[in-house]
């Protein structure tokens, strides 16, 4: 039996092969087993973003925050997702998310 820790490493490694669809099956089943898993959260937010998912990309991001809400690190990626999103959807609602959220990165980081 493979641990999570194993099976998030197994799926970030197919990532980085381009194996989105294998990767995000198993992040998938990481959270439906346990919601709470960061890593998973941002990882899924980094390849719907980059699949053009990006309302999805934004509710893993913002998961990880709720989850974490004094890592600044997870702010700094959501402000990047938001980013993202509005280049993907010209939907001027993520610039000022993007900037709350990278103030909120800076203001927890000090």
């Amino acid at each position: 039996m493979t641990t999570v820790l194993q099976r998030f490493n197994e799926a970030e490694k197919l990532k980085d092969q381009g194996k989105v669809d294998e990767a995000t099956a198993i992040l998938e089943q990481i959270l439906a087993e346990d919601d709470s898993h960061v890593l998973a959260h941002l990882t899924l937010a980094r390849i719907c973003t980059n699949t053009g998912k990006h309302e999805q990309a934004v509710m893993h991001a913002e998961k990880a925050c709720e989850l974490e809400p004094n890592d600044s690190t997870n702010f700094t990626v959501l402000s990047v997702t938001y980013q993202r999103a509005w280049a993907g959807t010209q939907d001027l609602k993520y610039i000022q998310m993007a900037e709350d959220a990278m103030a909120r990165s800076r203001m927890i980081g000090r």
